[in-house]
């Protein structure tokens, strides 16, 4: 498989592994855009939570949840952003289900939140579309 974290997975590249259980893998992501950067994915290979199975998903969220946990209470840092892309229209660019967590401080000037250009449409003609009940 060409897949780039599932080579990560199998220890065909190397990683600075950050925590690690039977189900899922957090690393450093390499990019260096901001201190702290992790990439939290899967053992599993899927390639979003389009297709990510219940089961799948808890684990991962379970590891996503202790090592914000741990950058909060024994790293000093006051919170995280938890950032995702599931397909490529919405800027997926690695194939295989990922979640980057941003440790954060208070004042340390990181704008990790999108710059929206607006709504196009009302919100009740948008909810009427999406709502499920």
């Amino acid at each position: 498989m060409s897949c780039v974290f599932c080579k990560i997975v199998n220890g065909e590249i190397p990683s600075m592994k950050v925590y690690e259980d039977e189900y899922a893998l957090v690393f450093m992501d390499i990019a260096k855009d901001v201190d702290g950067h992790m990439v939290a994915i899967p053992k599993k290979h899927v390639k979003n939570i389009l297709d990510c199975d219940t089961e799948t998903l808890e684990h991962l969220m379970a590891a996503v949840r202790k090592v914000s946990c741990h950058c909060v209470e024994n790293c000093g840092y006051e919170g995280v952003n938890l950032l995702n892309a599931s397909d490529e229209s919405a800027g997926q660019s690695v194939p295989h289900f990922h979640i980057h967590i941003i440790p954060r401080k208070n004042g340390d000037n990181i704008d990790a939140w999108p710059a929206f250009q607006g709504a196009e449409r009302e919100t009740e003609e948008v909810y009427e579309k999406l709502r499920m009940l």
